[in-house]
């Protein structure tokens, strides 16, 4: 498997883990202006749904094409402790482009400051979730040699 496909898969799982998280929080009314989804559809003006497709989007092949670029440059060190540096990285883009470009200022200093530490909480754990995956991706399912290269 291809580091792009797992970087992809492993996107998939992580956003998926985020959304849960998301739609939890959500339901129980924890911190509601700190709606992501709703901050999206502010930026674009576009629906829930296309807010959504959004989120989905940016977890799964943005991130996780540039987590697996980011794998195969940096040796070290685990996959699950990358993916944490990776997180805070992706959280340090949404919180100087995204949340300004969205009307809640930067680091969501609009929305009080447990906005920045909510988010990268967030991104923590999508990062650590995404890391972990790819690294099981690569055990279970090793890179294929080329064809005509000698076997180790």
């Amino acid at each position: 498997m291809s580091n792009s496909m797992k970087g992809m898969v492993a996107g998939l799982v992580a956003t998926l883990v985020l959304s849960g998280l998301l739609l939890l929080k959500s339901n129980m009314e924890l911190m509601p202006d700190l709606n992501i989804i709703r901050l999206l559809t502010v930026l674009g003006g576009i629906t829930t749904v296309q807010a959504w497709m959004d989120h989905f989007i940016v977890g799964v092949v943005v991130w996780g094409l540039l987590f697996g670029v980011y794998d195969s440059l940096a040796s070290r060190p685990a996959p699950w402790l990358k993916g944490i540096i990776f997180g805070v990285f992706a959280w340090l883009v949404m919180m100087v482009a995204f949340m300004p470009l969205a009307k809640a200022g930067i680091f969501g200093s609009r929305l009080g400051p447990i906005a920045a530490v909510v988010t990268l909480a967030y991104h923590l754990l999508y990062g650590a979730v995404l890391g972990t995956t790819y690294g099981l991706l690569t055990v279970w399912i090793p890179a294929k040699a080329p064809e005509g290269s000698p076997q180790a």
